[in-house]
C-alpha cells in the first residue's frame, strides 16, 4: 500500500501545499486501485501529477468543509467534459450525511441532482467499513463541530490511519491501533488555541498515538500557513521522538515500512 501527500494544508490552501488530500494506491488483481482520502481546496491540481482523475476508484471524505471536499466540483468538471468523454461508470464517492446536496450547492448552476449523474454518492456510518479492491476502509466518528470521520485503511496487512479533523476523543485508539502510518490533524497549537472540540495539538496528536499501541510512524498534518511546523514538532516530541511534519508529494510506501518501533 502506498500512500502520497497531494495537499497537507490545514483549513484552506497555502502557498507551499494545497488543502487536505491523501491519494492511498494498492495493487491487486493485475491493476492498480487509487482512493481518495479528501479532495480539498486546491487539490485537484497537483492530484493529476500523481494519478489521472479517470484512474480514480473511490473518494472518501472525512467531512463537508471545503479545506478537505471544495475540489470536489472541479473533479466533476473533469469526469463530465474531458474531450475523450466521461469515465464508463460513476465514481462512488463515501461521505457524511448530505454530502451530495452540499457538493451541488457549491456548484452555481448546477442543476438539482446534477452531480448525481457523475457520482454515486454513498453514507459513512461509524464502524462501517467500505471495500475497494484489495483495501478495507473503516471510517471512525471523530470529534469536530460537524459529522466528521477519520479513516482506516488496510491492505495485505499494512495499515493507515488518519484522523481528519478532530480533538482528542475515544474513536482515536481504534483509529490508531497498530497502524504502520498515522497521519494527524494538528492545526491547533499549545499556548496559542485553548478552544477544544475543534482540532488537535500536535501535542495531543502525539499523545493520542502514543495511548493507542502499536503506532509505528506519526506524521503531523493539516496545519494552516500560519503555523510554524517546527514548533508544532517541538511541541509533540515529548510525547513521540522523532515525530514527522507532512509535506505535499511524499510517498509512504506502507510495504517496507521503517525499522519497527513500540510506544
Amino acid at each position: 500500500m502506498k500512500v502520497t501527500v497531494i495537499g497537507c494544508s490545514g483549513s484552506f490552501a497555502g502557498p507551499d501545499s494545497a488543502a487536505s488530500s491523501y491519494l492511498v494506491s494498492a495493487e491487486a488483481d493485475g491493476r492498480t486501485w487509487n482512493v481518495l482520502l479528501d479532495l480539498g481546496s486546491g487539490a485537484l491540481g497537483p492530484l493529476q501529477r500523481h494519478v489521472a482523475p479517470a484512474d480514480l476508484d473511490t473518494v472518501f471524505l472525512t467531512h463537508l468543509h471545503p479545506d478537505h471536499c471544495a475540489d470536489l466540483c472541479g473533479l466533476y468538471v473533469a469526469h463530465t467534459y474531458a474531450p475523450d468523454g466521461p469515465p464508463g461508470r460513476r465514481l462512488p464517492v463515501w461521505g457524511p450525511r448530505g454530502t451530495a446536496s452540499r457538493v451541488s450547492l457549491m456548484y452555481h448552476g448546477l442543476e438539482d441532482g446534477g452531480m448525481d449523474k457523475v457520482f454515486s454518492f454513498g453514507r459513512l456510518e461509524d464502524g462501517v467499513a467500505v471495500e475497494v479492491g484489495p483495501l478495507t476502509i473503516t471510517p471512525y466518528a471523530v470529534h469536530h463541530p460537524v459529522e466528521a470521520f477519520g479513516f482506516r485503511v488496510e491492505a495485505d496487512g499494512a495499515v493507515l490511519a488518519y484522523t481528519g479533523d478532530t480533538d482528542a476523543c475515544d474513536n482515536l485508539a481504534p483509529l490508531m491501533a497498530g497502524a504502520d502510518l498515522v497521519l494527524a490533524d494538528s492545526a491547533f497549537v499549545d499556548g496559542r488555541d485553548e478552544v477544544r472540540g475543534i482540532h488537535l495539538t500536535a501535542s495531543r496528536a502525539a499523545q493520542a498515538a502514543a495511548g493507542a499501541g502499536g503506532v509505528q510512524r506519526l506524521v503531523l498534518t493539516h496545519m494552516p500557513s500560519w503555523n510554524d511546523a517546527e514548533v508544532c514538532r517541538a511541541q509533540a516530541e515529548p510525547y513521540w521522538p522523532g515525530v514527522e511534519v507532512a509535506e505535499p508529494d511524499a510517498v509512504y510506501d506502507l510495504g517496507s515500512p521503517p525499522e519497527r518501533r513500540d510506544v
